[in-house]
């Protein structure tokens, strides 16, 4: 009985998961491209927001995940890191055009031209924050050309962009115009997960 038991509960979750109808995706038609403008230019001079929710992040070996708040105030911003992820301690990256700072890991403060570099050098990770700027808000970044697919709610459900996958897993679309709350991005090796709390504008 234990033995069935240890199986039932290894098995009852694939079960539940290949039940779980896959996620409906079509290529943008018109009328879903004209909605998207519309939301884009929206939203194009949206700069200045806080967003906290929980990031989980990995690099095909390691990862890890923790709380995080995120201000973008025009070009300046402010990313703070609680928990594990990455470092295994609580940091803090900010700057803007002039450059960037990571506080909070060995060997700190470090100093670097951009946000990405001063990540890829100091911890080895590769973290597209300047394009998760336009990501989060479920809009094209301007690093290239951008493939999209549409679900079923005529929202963006995939992104394809500067070799990065974006999942768009849930939206809040109760807003106008609708914000995502779960982003999942990805470029082999590394992963990026974005559990979005709260959204404030400023």
């Amino acid at each position: 009985m234990r033995r069935w038991l240890r199986l039932a509960t290894v098995a009852l979750p694939l079960l539940l998961a290949a039940c779980v109808p896959p996620a409906v995706r079509v290529k943008g038609d018109a009328g879903l491209l004209d909605a998207q403008f519309a939301r884009e230019r929206a939203l194009a001079q949206a700069d200045h927001w806080v967003l906290q929710g929980r990031l989980g992040v990995s690099n095909g070996k390691d990862g890890g995940s923790g709380s995080f708040s995120w201000t973008q105030d025009g070009e300046q911003y402010e990313f703070v890191l609680r928990g594990p992820a990455i470092s295994g301690m609580n940091f803090r990256l900010s700057g803007g055009p002039d450059g960037a700072l990571l506080e909070g890991v060995e060997h700190g403060p470090l100093h670097g031209p951009d946000a990405e570099s001063l990540m890829h050098e100091a911890l080895g990770w590769e973290v597209p924050l300047r394009d998760l700027r336009a990501w989060v808000l479920g809009l094209r970044a301007d690093s290239g050309p951008a493939e999209l697919s549409f679900g079923a709610n005529r929202l963006p459900s995939l992104l394809q962009q500067d070799g990065w996958t974006v999942d768009y897993r849930e939206w809040d679309d109760a807003r106008q115009p609708p914000l995502p709350t779960k982003v999942f991005a990805g470029k082999p090796p590394f992963k990026v997960k974005l559990s979005i709390e709260s959204w404030q504008f400023r």
